[in-house]
């Protein structure tokens, strides 16, 4: 089973929704879920807010911490998370916004992500939670990583056993923390 079939079918176990919030994936994570049969149940939508000034008018991210930290910041991923969330009235919200390359961004070297999710309080992510990435690989390469590590992070906060030790592993192999 796919990650993508996977957070679907933990979402409809427990009637949940998700929305998704891309920046250097843009539009991946959204077309992995709706590549699933049956994705409309739980599946609300998605914003590729790939310029930065989208993530705050469209997703509610905070203009002086744009200014201040950039685009790429564990911050900046979970207010987009929330965002969409909120935007597009899911239970969950997901977040992509790293560089992929070829070129470094804000200060940031290639392969440096940050994968976010929002979720209902009471479920483990009500807060939220991020994870930082160092990727290795070209352009493609880390951004479909990114797609799957978002996806791992959602199944680990859905209760989903297998996710956290899978996502270290491979992170680890990745050359991240």
């Amino acid at each position: 089973m796919s990650e993508a079939a996977r957070v679907l079918e933990l979402l409809a176990e427990r009637g949940h929704t998700l929305a998704v919030a891309e920046s250097l994936t843009g539009g991946l994570v959204a077309a992995e879920l709706t590549g699933v049969p049956g994705a409309s149940k739980t599946f609300r939508g998605s914003v590729t807010a790939y310029a930065t000034p989208l993530k705050e008018q469209l997703l509610g991210v905070d203009g002086t911490l744009l200014a201040e930290r950039g685009a790429v910041d564990p911050e900046v991923a979970l207010q987009m998370a929330a965002g969409v969330r909120g935007l597009l009235g899911a239970d969950w919200g997901v977040a992509t916004t790293g560089v992929a390359g070829p070129e470094p961004q804000d200060g940031r070297p290639v392969g440096t992500v940050y994968v976010a999710v929002s979720g209902p309080a009471g479920d483990g992510a009500g807060a939220g939670k991020v994870a930082a990435l160092r990727l290795n690989g070209d352009r493609a390469e880390i951004r479909r990583e990114s797609v799957r590590s978002v996806l791992e992070l959602l199944c680990e906060l859905l209760g989903d056993e297998h996710s956290e030790n899978a996502r270290a592993q491979d992170t680890e192999q990745n050359g991240g923390d």
